[in-house]
């Protein structure tokens, strides 16, 4: 009782939902995009298998993420995945559109969102940790609380990817631009990017220009192949 009447209980749980506001958005973008081919009822399944497993991995990621944080060039390798993620997915539009992909195509799409959330997810397990300072319950409930957001985010990004197709472009181009800031961000390249703070928005942009410019060319040959 003591603890639901202390202010700075609130204020840490405030903040958190609001780091995961702010940081679930790129992870209910993957697995929108990852899910947005299948059947309806397979985008469901997709994105509750997807959710969970995040969570799980958020959980793991809790006990080992500032260490791995530490590790030279992991950021790197883990930004050039979502690169490759990123185009990908969008190099994967409209690609069988009107068909219903299997069971293959939903543990591909949940594979696709488990790679993306374990490399998306570092900063965010690193500021919820940050905002509960050692408080468990706090982490717990940070941890919940991305539950619910991630799987709303999902559902209402599949709907206005349906709607508005632009959305897809710019959706891979935020994955491009994430895993870009994830590449620079990596600690082996810690003094360059102190010394050079535009390099942090050079990445960032360069990814997201990459993704975009090879998903679409990707695209194009594929609709060439199949004419």
């Amino acid at each position: 009782m003591e603890m639901l009447q202390d202010v700075n209980f609130w204020l840490g749980l405030l903040k958190i939902i609001w780091i995961n506001i702010i940081l679930s958005g790129d992870n209910a973008v993957v697995i929108a995009l990852a899910a947005r081919s299948l059947p309806p009822h397979q985008q469901k399944k997709a994105i509750l298998f997807g959710s969970g497993a995040a969570v799980v991995l958020r959980i793991v990621l809790t006990v080992v993420a500032a260490m791995l944080l530490q590790l030279s060039f992991l950021q790197v390798v883990g930004g050039l995945l979502l690169l490759w993620i990123g185009v990908q997915l969008l190099s994967e539009e409209e690609e069988d559109e009107g068909q219903a992909k299997e069971g293959g195509g939903l543990m591909a799409a949940v594979r696709t969102i488990l790679i993306a959330d374990l490399v998306m997810s570092l900063d965010n397990v690193i500021a919820v940790a940050a905002a509960a300072k050692g408080n468990t319950i706090l982490l717990l409930l940070g941890l919940a609380i991305s539950i619910p957001l991630v799987i709303f985010g999902s559902t209402l990004m599949i709907k206005l990817m349906e709607r508005f197709p632009i959305i897809v472009t710019l959706g891979a181009a935020l994955i491009g631009w994430v895993g870009g800031e994830t590449i620079v961000s990596d600690v082996a390249l810690k003094e360059v990017a102190a010394a050079n703070p535009w390099l942090h928005y050079a990445a960032a942009a360069a990814g997201a220009i990459a993704v975009v410019l090879i998903g679409r060319a990707l695209q194009k040959r594929h609709a060439a192949a199949e004419n």
